[in-house]
């Protein structure tokens, strides 16, 4: 999951072969009209055919006859129309990001699986196009973006714009909410896949309705005893050393950047007590951009730069080049992952989620500040979000959520082994609990295992035959991550 402050989605759908109706409660609609509509790639690169609607809820579930919100529901349906499989619902990371998104992003991932399944996206209230809660905090890489007073006053701008109603937007509301969407559309069990934040969403949708739920994919797993927040820092600390052990392992990269350990860490001793002014080409408008290369870029750099392989396979190349006094493509890089992030999280629903399920709980935790102060990250992110939760209004959260989860639905666990969020470890915990499951780690991948190498082929096995012990998952014996840049053109042939 990402921090959206330093990097803490005309008629009713006849669906012939489907799962007997579910009579919906009362309170809300019965059924919900969808239309043709298009999900747009965040990036405007490509889009996807699907049928869209809005279901009205009340915003607070204790008044139901009160305000209500809509929440945005897409449904890219099965390519076999006789198919009478369960349905896919996707819910998306963040916490802030908006399940279409995620789907219009990577849809490619999810092709095996349209096949015969239907595929649902319910943009989380507070996301997307769901009464979504955007604020606007400085950007990760500006000056000052991590003082105290500048974290509080975009705060309480924030809440003078949306009002303390936003404390309506918690994962146990949501996961109501994705219920409803559920006898909404008449379906009777559901499939899920979560990523990242959205894998605690799919834990407790497991924990509040097992009879509903047939199949779980859990990918970049949340622990439901984990407190986002203090691991955050040393989690990215181990991932970053595993990437550059794997360097120092391969041979075309350890023959290419034979100093680059010591090169990374005469970057992080300089940026701390200084800065460099640099101007560079902006990397989204292409304009002369001035700004000021400091720890909370290089940081930046290392974080953003650690989620997956691919970005990982340029870290090498450009740490070398920022030793050596080339700091624009570092600087540019991260910056144009930084904006992406930034734009694809609603950071007022990021907040209340986290100001309500877990700040409050940090008082009980033994928090190693000192441990936290020796990582790239240092605390700036943990004392951002303490500053935040500090205003923001907290809203209501299951009494069980930070419980381990007993469960006998099957679930498929995806994991990367070098994920710098959601390490491998976090799984193993949440896997506990689970009667049927199957725990895959893909060695040297980050956070994300859903567009990965065979895994697309995997999930739709799965789903299409949930037993996790039957899933022949030879096919990741090749795999590797993707090849290290051994300069500035590429990998080698």
């Amino acid at each position: 999951m990402r921090l959206a402050w330093r990097a803490i989605t005309c008629g009713a759908l006849i669906l012939g072969g489907r799962v007997p109706a579910v009579a919906a409660p009362a309170g809300f609609q019965e059924s919900l009209p969808l239309h043709a509509c298009r999900l747009e790639h965040p990036l405007e690169i490509s889009s996807v055919d699907a049928r869209c609607g809005v279901l009205a809820v009340p915003e607070n579930p204790a008044r139901p006859t009160g305000a209500t919100i809509g929440l945005h529901v897409a449904v890219v349906p099965a390519l076999n129309r006789n198919a009478a499989a369960a349905p896919l619902f996707v819910l998306a990371g963040g916490p802030g990001q908006a399940a279409s998104d995620l789907y219009a992003s990577f849809a490619g991932a999810f092709a095996r699986i349209n096949r015969n399944h239907d595929i649902v996206m319910v943009d989380q209230r507070g996301t997307g196009r769901s009464a979504p809660l955007n604020c606007r905090y400085p950007e990760d890489w500006r000056q000052g973006a991590d003082d105290p007073a500048q974290v509080r006053q975009a705060t309480v701008a924030c809440l003078g714009a949306l009002g303390d109603h936003v404390r309506f937007y918690t994962t146990s509301i949501a996961v109501d909410d994705l219920d409803k969407v559920r006898r909404a559309l008449h379906f009777a069990r559901i499939d899920l896949y979560g990523s990242s934040y959205g894998t605690r969403v799919a834990q407790l949708y497991m924990r509040r309705h097992p009879q509903a739920t047939q199949a779980v994919i859990l990918d970049g797993v949340t622990d439901p005893e984990q407190i986002i927040g203090p691991d955050t820092p040393v989690d990215g600390e181990r991932a970053l050393e595993l990437i550059v052990l794997r360097c120092e392992r391969e041979k075309e990269c350890a023959a290419a950047f034979p100093a680059l350990r010591q090169e990374l860490g005469a970057l992080r001793r300089r940026f701390g007590p200084e800065r460099q002014a640099l101007t560079i080409d902006d990397p989204t408008g292409g304009l002369p951009l001035g700004i000021e290369f400091d720890r909370a870029l290089l940081n930046g750099a290392l974080r953003f730069l650690s989620y997956n392989s691919t970005e990982a396979a340029l870290l090498p190349a450009l740490i070398h080049q920022g030793a050596a006094g080339n700091l624009g493509p570092l600087a540019s890089q991260t910056l144009m992952l930084a904006r992406q992030v930034g734009d694809s999280l609603a950071s007022g629903m990021q907040n209340t989620v986290l100001c309500s399920e877990d700040a409050p709980l940090f008082a009980g935790l033994q928090i190693d500040r000192r441990r936290i102060a020796l990582t790239y990250q240092g605390t700036d992110q943990l004392d951002a979000l303490t500053e935040i939760c500090r205003i923001w209004p907290r809203g209501p959260v299951d009494a069980d959520l930070h419980r381990g989860l007993e469960s006998g639905i099957p679930t498929l666990l995806l994991s990367g082994e070098a994920d710098p969020v959601t390490p491998p470890e976090n799984a193993e915990r949440a896997a506990r609990g689970l009667r049927l499951h199957r725990h895959l780690v893909l060695p040297g991948e980050g956070h994300g295992q859903a567009a990965t190498g065979c895994v697309p082929r995997l999930m739709a096995d799965f789903l299409d035959d949930p037993r996790p012990a039957a899933l022949d998952a030879k096919c990741l014996d090749p795999h590797r991550p993707a090849p290290f840049f051994v300069g500035m053109t590429g990998p080698s042939p």
